[in-house]
C-alpha cells in the first residue's frame, strides 16, 4: 500500500473521529446543511413532477375541426381523404347527430334539445397529433383551417405555452435559489472548519515545526468538510422523501377529482447520489477556503 493512500486513510479516519467527538455540534451542523440542501432539492423534484404532468397531459392534446353547416357527405369524405394523408396524427369523425345525442344526454339539456327546430351542430373531426409541441400544433391548426368547407379549427395550446413559460421561470428561480443556498452551505462549512482549526491550533503548530506541509495539515479538514456535506445531502434526501410522502395523498385525491391518476415521483438513487455529491463538493470548497485562510496565521 502506497504512503499516499495510507495518509488519505489516516486523514479520513481523523475526520470521522472529529465528527464523532462532538455529536451535538455535528448534529446541528448537519441539520443546517440538510435544510439548506432540502429547499432546492424539493423544488427540483416538484418541477420535475410538474414537467411529467405537463408532458402526460400535452401527449393527448386534441385539435377539433368543425365543418360548415352546409357541408355534405362529399365534403366530409374529402376531409377524411386529406386526414388519411396526415400520417403523424390519429383522428375520428364525430357526426352532428352523435354530437347532438351527447348534449341531449347531459343533465338538464333534454328539453332544450327537444325544443330546437333543427340540429344546429356541425360535423366534426377530433384529431390527436403525435407531435404535441406547441409549435407543431399551431402549424397543423393553420393547415387544417385552410381546407375546404372547414368553418373553425379549435386548439387550446395557449395553456401549454403558459405552462412551458412557468416551468422555465421556475427553473431559473430554482437555479438562483440553489446558488444562494449553496453559498450558505459553504459559509456554514467555513465557520465549522474555522472552529476546528482553532481547536487544534496546538497540534497544527507542532506539525508545522516538524516539517508537515500545508496540504498534509489540510487533508483531514477537507475530508471533514466533504463528510459533513455528504451526510447533509443524505439528510436532505430523507427530508425530501418525507415531504413527498406527506403530499402524496392530497395530490392523488386532487388528481382523482379531475378524473386523473397522478402520483408524485420520488428522487431515485442516482439523484440522491448527485445531491450527496453536491453537498460533498460544497463542503470541500468551504473547508478549503477556511483552512487556507486559517493556516496563514501559522506561517
Amino acid at each position: 500500500m502506497s504512503a499516499t493512500l495510507i495518509q488519505h486513510q489516516a486523514a479520513f479516519a481523523s475526520a470521522l473521529r472529529r465528527l464523532w467527538a462532538t455529536p451535538l455540534n455535528t448534529l446541528l451542523s448537519l441539520l443546517a446543511i440538510g435544510i439548506v440542501l432540502t429547499l432546492p432539492a424539493f423544488g427540483y423534484v416538484l418541477l420535475d413532477n410538474l414537467r411529467d404532468l405537463g408532458r402526460n397531459t400535452s401527449g393527448v392534446q386534441e385539435i377539433s375541426l368543425f365543418m360548415s353547416l352546409d357541408a355534405g357527405k362529399r365534403e366530409v369524405g374529402e376531409i377524411e381523404n386529406r386526414l388519411k394523408q396526415v400520417t403523424n396524427a390519429r383522428w375520428r369523425f364525430v357526426p352532428k347527430e352523435e354530437a347532438l345525442k351527447r348534449i341531449e344526454a347531459s343533465e338538464g339539456m333534454a328539453e332544450i334539445v327537444a325544443s330546437l327546430p333543427r340540429n344546429p351542430l356541425p360535423d366534426a373531426f377530433v384529431i390527436e397529433p403525435e407531435n404535441s409541441k406547441p409549435e407543431a400544433l399551431e402549424v397543423l391548426r393553420k393547415e387544417l383551417a385552410g381546407w375546404p368547407k372547414v368553418e373553425h379549427v379549435q386548439l387550446d395550446s395557449a395553456w401549454i405555452k403558459r405552462f412551458d413559460a412557468f416551468l422555465r421561470l421556475g427553473k431559473l428561480a430554482l437555479t438562483l435559489l440553489a446558488g444562494l443556498f449553496g453559498a450558505g452551505l459553504v459559509a456554514v462549512t467555513f465557520n465549522t472548519i474555522r472552529l476546528q482549526v482553532m481547536a487544534h491550533a496546538a497540534e497544527i503548530e507542532v506539525a508545522k515545526m516538524i516539517g508537515a506541509t500545508n496540504f498534509f495539515i489540510k487533508r483531514p479538514f477537507l475530508y471533514y468538510g466533504a463528510l459533513q456535506g455528504t451526510l447533509g445531502g443524505l439528510l436532505a434526501a430523507a427530508l425530501t422523501l418525507i415531504g413527498l410522502s406527506l403530499l402524496a395523498g392530497p395530490v392523488a385525491e386532487l388528481a382523482a377529482l379531475y378524473g386523473g391518476n397522478f402520483a408524485l415521483r420520488a428522487p431515485g438513487p442516482g439523484e440522491i447520489a448527485v445531491l450527496c455529491g453536491i453537498g460533498a463538493g460544497l463542503g470541500w470548497l468551504g473547508a478549503q477556503l477556511s483552512v487556507s485562510l486559517s493556516l496563514r496565521k501559522f506561517d
